[in-house]
Order: C-alpha cells, then sequence, then structure tokens
C-alpha cells in the first residue's frame, strides 16, 4: 500500500534540496552553459518539476497543461554524447521569474496528485506498484548529481561557497593492497516484486559464475594517477583504445580533467576552490583514461559482475556491503555528504565482507561492462526511454555511489552509465587481476 504522505513528504525533501543546489549559482551564471554537452542552467530549474508535472500528472493521471511551451521545452535533458549540445531554443529560454511561476503551479499539482490521487493501481501502464509516482522522485534525486558536476565546472566566483565548507585534505595515498575475491556466483538485477522500485534496467536478476580475481583494496588515488601522467602515459598510444587514442589526440588531453597546472604544481578543482592536489582522493576521470591506466598498471577494470561479487558476493541479496545496516555517513561519502571526494580508505565501517574498501561512495566506478539489457527486458512504460536509448554499444556501466548520489539510489541492482570519453562526473575506479 503506497502511503502518499510518505510520497510528498519526499518530493518537498527533494524539491528543497533542488532549490538549495540552484541558490548556489550567481544570478550572472543562471543561462550559461558550463559542459557544452549539458543544456544552460536555467534549463534544470525547469526540468525537474517539468518532468515530475508531465509523467505522474498530466500522462498517468490524464490531468491538463499548465503551459504547454514550457511542458515541451523542459520535457527532457541531453544525453552526454560526443558532439555539442545546440537545439536551436537558445534564445527561446525563459525569464527566471517565470520559470519559477511555472515550477510553483507544478509543484502544487504534483504535491496534490501525491496527497490525493489513487496512484498504486493494479496492471496500469503507468500506476501499477506506483511507477509513475516512484519514478519522479528518483528521477529529482539522480538530476540534483547532475547539477553539481554542472555546477563543478562553474567558475569560482559564479558560485557561492558555504560557510561551513571544509574539504577533508588528511591523509595519505595508500599502498597497494590486492584483494583475493574467491570463484562463486553474483546475482545482477533484481526482480520487480523484490523491491519497491526500480529503473528498467535493473530488472529481471540473473545469477553469474564469477572466477576467481584479485582486486585492489583502494580505489586508485591521485598519487597513484599522477605516477601514470609523470611516465607519460598521455603520450604513449600502447595504453589507449584507438578510438580513445584520437580523443587524447584531437583534444590535447593531457591529465583529468579535475587537476589543474599552478606553475610547477598540481591543483584539484574542488566545488568551490582550488585545493592542491589532495594526493589521497579518489582519482577521477573518464573510463577512457581509467582503463588506459590500468592497462598500464598490467591489470584491467573489473567487469559489473566482479565488481558484484566483491561488494556483494552471494549471501544476502539485498544487503548492502556491510550487511544489512541502513546506509548512513559512517559507511562512505554519499548522500551529499561532501561536496567533494575525501581520503581512501576513511570509512571503514563501510567495507565489504571481502575486505574491499569504498565500493559505495567516494566516487562511482567504472567497469568494463557494455551497457546492456539484462535477458528478459522491457521497457518501463512511465519512462521508456530511460535506458533503451542507451543500449548503443557506447556506453560503460558505472557501479556504486558518489558524494552526491542520494541514499535512496543505494541498492544492489542500481546501474549508472555514461559514455567512455565523458570527463565531467565523479566517477573513480580500481584495477583487478585474474587470479594467479
Amino acid at each position: 500500500m503506497v502511503d502518499g504522505s510518505v510520497l510528498a513528504a519526499r518530493y518537498r525533501r527533494n524539491r528543497e534540496r533542488s532549490r538549495a543546489l540552484f541558490d548556489l549559482v550567481s544570478d550572472a551564471a543562471y543561462y550559461a552553459q558550463p559542459i557544452s554537452l549539458r543544456h544552460p542552467i536555467v534549463f534544470y530549474e525547469g526540468h525537474l518539476p517539468a518532468f515530475s508535472f508531465n509523467t505522474l500528472v498530466k500522462r498517468a493521471l490524464g490531468g491538463s497543461a499548465i503551459d504547454e511551451r514550457l511542458e515541451a521545452l523542459f520535457a527532457r535533458g541531453i544525453d552526454p554524447s560526443e558532439g555539442a549540445a545546440d537545439d536551436g531554443r537558445r534564445l527561446e529560454w525563459p525569464r527566471r521569474d517565470e520559470v519559477h511561476a511555472f515550477t510553483k503551479e507544478a509543484d502544487e499539482r504534483v504535491l496534490r496528485a501525491l496527497t490525493s490521487a489513487d496512484l498504486d493501481r493494479p496492471g496500469d501502464p503507468l500506476l501499477d506498484r506506483a511507477e509513475a509516482a516512484l519514478a519522479i522522485l528518483e528521477h529529482e534525486a539522480m538530476h540534483q548529481e547532475t547539477l553539481l558536476y554542472i555546477w563543478h565546472r562553474l567558475p569560482l566566483n559564479e558560485k557561492h561557497r558555504p560557510a561551513s565548507y571544509r574539504p577533508r585534505l588528511d591523509g595519505s595515498s595508500p599502498a597497494s593492497e590486492w584483494v583475493d575475491i574467491a570463484p562463486g556466483r553474483t546475482t545482477l538485477g533484481a526482480e520487480r516484486n523484490e523491491i519497491a522500485f526500480g529503473w528498467d534496467n535493473e530488472f529481471p536478476s540473473f545469477t553469474v559464475d564469477v572466477p576467481a580475481f584479485r582486486m585492489e583494496r583502494h580505489n586508485v588515488t591521485n598519487a597513484d594517477f599522477l605516477e601514470f601522467v609523470n611516465a607519460g602515459g598521455y603520450r604513449d598510444a600502447r595504453w589507449w583504445r584507438p578510438e580513445d587514442w584520437t580523443w587524447v589526440q584531437s583534444e590535447r588531453i593531457e591529465h583529468p580533467l579535475f587537476w589543474e597546472r599552478q606553475g610547477r604544481d598540481w591543483q584539484w578543482r574542488a566545488m568551490f576552490a582550488a585545493l592542491p592536489l589532495p594526493p589521497a582522493w579518489p582519482v577521477y576521470v573518464s573510463h577512457a583514461e581509467a582503463s588506459a591506466y590500468a592497462k598500464w598498471r598490467g591489470g584491467r577494470l573489473p567487469t559489473e559482475a566482479e565488481f558484484q561479487r566483491a561488494a556483494y558476493g552471494s549471501s544476502e541479496r539485498h544487503a548492502l556491503p556491510w550487511g544489512a545496516a541502513l546506509p548512513d555517513h559512517a559507511h562512505g561519502v554519499f548522500d551529499f555528504s561532501s561536496w567533494d571526494p575525501e581520503p581512501v580508505g576513511t570509512h571503514p565501517a563501510g567495507r565489504s565482507g571481502w575486505g574491499v574498501d569504498d565500493l559505495i561512495g567516494n566516487g562511482w566506478e567504472w567497469t568494463s561492462t557494455v551497457f546492456e539489457p539484462f535477458p528478459g527486458f522491457q521497457p518501463m512504460p512511465s519512462y521508456p526511454e530511460y535506458s533503451v536509448d542507451f543500449f548503443d554499444g557506447q556506453h560503460f556501466v558505472m557501479k556504486g555511489a558518489s558524494p552526491a548520489t542520494a541514499r535512496e539510489l543505494i541498492r544492489p541492482s542500481f546501474r549508472n552509465w555514461f559514455r567512455a570519453r565523458y570527463p565531467y562526473v565523479y566517477a573513480t575506479f580500481r584495477c583487478v587481476k585474474d587470479a594467479s
């Protein structure tokens, strides 16, 4: 039974967090486009309530429109593709007061639906198990991470730095340790009746036999990756896939996007400050860079099944790496507990049963698995294009969570994905090797 008041409280909490994130941006940056592959900032302030209104009120419940022009303008975001996002609407963005008037009305209509409508209708394409209502809640939570990595690319003087901002800079990069993961089975995905909500690419579940392998206890750190940079890794084609090497050369990539040169020293472009490169923080890189480093190290990226085995084993289906306890900030850096990453290995309460640290939190983790449907996949009626549009062989699965991943997204079946040469997300990695 769905409790509409609980869903409404979640919606209000989402909206409050989103408003707080938009308040970080200066007025002068409202129409800025910090990442060319994404819309200007104005789009996202309208998109979040528009998606909720379009999906739940209009499509699922048959409600009337507020402003069809704005509902269409704010309908859907852009996939990070290889080309710049230019949809011909740059001059059509509304004034901020127009956006706020629209979002106010959309929020009121959505909250009215959540508290008074029949949201759980067995057999209904959009409302069976309250799919549309739960989808809009997770959609906004996911987009809050998108907002933050877009905000990250804004100049520092176009963001309002919180008074409480204190990056955690203690710690040194730990020595390399390898953990032996025994052969066994692991479960990918979930069954629809096992979890309250999941996206279509999470279903159905199936089991995989995973041979023995070795995995690094910690994520690759900035200090580790600096060795690759200093060894000329960005100038040596041996470590790169041909298409990635073309990207490195054509874009003149010489280091991770999150790093910047200051004279002879390296700095980390943090959310609200330029910091001396924190050696113990996980390095944030694209899949292309992670793959090249792993090959240079004599290893490789884990498959999705290997990550799942290292994180969840084959015991309790819905336990997290640390067990059955609900996720909290003792277990890792997630759920907006930090604006930036923190030193690896500083949350031992989140260690997996095998002894691997930070599999949940501090950065999404790249895998070598191409994003594809599980056997028996069916598109979800409330958002049929959510996954299907990206089963193109160009996207790679990421697992885990980042500092800006909401806790409701932390479940064993959740899958994230991006293109190999998209460098903006909070994504790190660790190496694996076949068992010797």
